[in-house]
């Protein structure tokens, strides 16, 4: 199946060019909504898009979000994760809707790739698109992939898919690509460059800057409400400090699978080789958190004169 995420297509007529309710009143819905979900590969979903044209980014929130993460603060360009966190409230406006089939509540995200063709200026403004590419089986359940765009200048500039897995009964095995269900450099170790100690207040920093303020991502209390002993650290502040640390070029492509989520407080040990990292728990054979790449890619041709 061949897919686009360039906004410059027209948007069908049911797409939508406004930006929606609040995502606690989405996260709200979706939760409501998720006991009555009937998850599965081969149902319908939204076929239309979100199409946010015009945005700006909040230079505060931004910077807070640079300190939580741990990028360098003051700088021109957005970091390469940041287009995920304005694309987020639109990816959970499809995803708490009645035609989307897989319950928001218990949803896990599984993957994320993301590619930065050019340097984001943060003061310039971009067109959003988001969208649900589609469904496929999984050994576990059924998974949805996400799709977003940034376009500025008449061009997409940064893409990203993620991957969602509603766990539920399959009917029977399940074929999956070579190498689906390991995370990247999980073989062999890699060579250990820091070790983090996480305070219980990340995932409330993060929520504060991100926007997302998942209750299991926030205190003790309300993440045991959903089978975690303490609060939970964002899956994409993991694989952002990861990259904090490792660093990116201005045009490149980012895997990271998300294998086991971080404990809050907890401590973590940030480990990498070449274009390979991994977030594990400390000691010897410590639990692989988050394993990923970063490829560099050739810089964007600039038109002649």
């Amino acid at each position: 199946m061949t897919t686009t995420t360039d906004p410059s297509t027209p948007p069908t007529p049911s797409a939508s060019r406004t930006a929606g309710p609040p995502l606690g009143l989405l996260l709200a819905r979706g939760a409501l909504l998720s006991p009555f979900k009937r998850p599965r590969a081969d149902a319908g979903h939204p076929r239309d898009r979100i199409v946010l044209p015009g945005l700006r980014v909040d230079l505060a929130r931004l910077a807070a979000y640079e300190r939580v993460c741990g990028f360098a603060p003051g700088d021109d360009g957005l970091p390469v994760t940041y287009p995920h966190v304005l694309g987020f409230p639109s990816a959970v406006r499809l995803m708490s809707r009645r035609d989307f089939p897989l319950p928001l509540l218990g949803l896990v995200h599984t993957s994320i790739d993301v590619t930065r063709h050019t340097a984001l200026p943060a003061t310039e403004p971009y067109d959003l698109a988001v969208h649900v590419e589609g469904l496929a089986p999984h050994r576990r359940g059924t998974e949805a992939t996400v799709a977003t765009a940034l376009r500025s200048g008449g061009q997409v500039v940064w893409e990203s898919r993620s991957t969602y897995l509603a766990r539920h009964r399959t009917r029977g095995p399940v074929a999956e690509p070579p190498g689906a269900g390991r995370g990247d450099a999980e073989e062999v170790p890699l060579p250990v460059l820091d070790e983090w100690r996480l305070s219980g207040d990340v995932g409330r920093r993060y929520g504060a800057a991100s926007g997302d303020r998942n209750p299991i991502h926030l205190h003790p209390l309300t993440a045991r409400l959903f089978g975690f002993p303490r609060a939970i650290a964002h899956g994409m502040w993991t694989v952002a400090r990861c990259l904090a640390a490792h660093g990116t070029p201005a045009a490149v492509r980012v895997h990271a699978g998300f294998r086991a989520p971080v404990l809050l407080p907890g401590t973590v040990v940030f480990a990498a080789d070449g274009d390979r990292f991994t977030l594990r728990g400390p000691g010897e054979g410590g639990r692989l958190h988050v394993s990923g790449r970063v490829e560099r890619l050739p810089a964007p041709r600039r038109p002649r004169a």
